[in-house]
């Protein structure tokens, strides 16, 4: 049997000074980038299940950042198509969730302790993804505060519209009725539930056919939200399969306050109007 070599069908086989795939990935120094501070077999699972979250999360960064620009010039149906990619993110961030749940309690034990006061409570793109789409809340910036080039990045986020806002700018461009102190509220808190805002969302619910780029960017914004929860109670029955109710290794609370967190509406107005239509 003759062995095929893809040399003759025009494979490049040599990359003496040219850049191949490893070199255009980064690849040996993404593969590098695994320190276990253990000698425990599941602590890279662990590592590596944490740094695809983070590569996922720089994505869906990437992606919001476009989607508001493109809202904010009043181009809508490039965003839908980012704000869709985005929960696609999410599905795979979820998935990356069934993969931690198959260490054990009694193996997660082995190499806990070597993690110190790391925790992913401080993961500042986390944190930038939630100011982002409008979860604002400025006591959050202090697990940062030692590094002044996360916090200008983080500071910078409270300083631009978030996606809703951006969202709430497009719809009274198109002449809804957005009330005004929501259009010059103060962008650095959290969004709070409107009833202006909601009104205006119903009227764009109950005529879909005379508001159809209102109506599909709404639902883009809650199929987002959707996907987001998913990704936060996954990460609350994980966290509880594996440690239970102790405490979580960054000092918060553990399964509590990732119980809290479930309770955080980004978009209150879009599910709120689901019962009063």
């Amino acid at each position: 049997m003759t062995t095929y070599d893809p040399a003759r069908d025009g494979a490049q086989m040599s990359f003496d000074g040219r850049m191949s795939y490893g070199d255009y990935l980064g690849i040996d120094t993404i593969l590098d980038a695994q320190h276990p501070q253990t000698g425990a077999h599941d602590e890279m699972l662990f590592i590596i299940q944490h740094q695809t979250s983070e590569l996922w999360m720089r994505l869906a960064l990437h992606e919001l950042d476009a989607a508001r620009a493109c809202l904010a010039a009043s181009s809508a149906r490039p965003a839908f198509k980012m704000l869709a990619r985005i929960a696609r993110v999410l599905e795979q961030l979820n998935s990356a969730w069934d993969v931690l749940r198959t260490m054990t309690p009694s193996e997660y034990t082995r190499f806990r302790d070597g993690l110190g006061q790391s925790s992913g409570f401080q993961s500042w793109q986390y944190r930038l993804i939630e100011y982002a789409v409008g979860n604002r809340n400025p006591a959050m910036l202090k697990p940062h505060a030692h590094r002044p080039d996360l916090m200008a990045k983080l500071e910078a986020e409270l300083a631009r519209p978030s996606l809703y806002d951006e969202a709430l700018r497009l719809l009274a461009r198109q002449g809804l009725p957005v009330p005004q102190e929501v259009l010059e509220r103060d962008l650095r808190q959290a969004w709070t539930a409107h009833p202006g805002v909601q009104a205006v969302w119903e009227t764009v619910y109950r005529a879909p056919e005379a508001h159809w780029e209102a109506y599909e960017l709404a639902e883009k914004l809650v199929d987002f939200e959707d996907y987001f929860r998913r990704w936060r109670f996954n990460h609350v029955t994980t966290v509880e399969r594996i440690i239970g109710f102790k405490r979580g290794t960054g000092g918060t609370s553990g399964v509590q306050y990732l119980r809290r967190m479930l309770e955080v509406e980004l978009f209150p107005e879009l599910w709120h109007l689901r019962t009063s239509l």
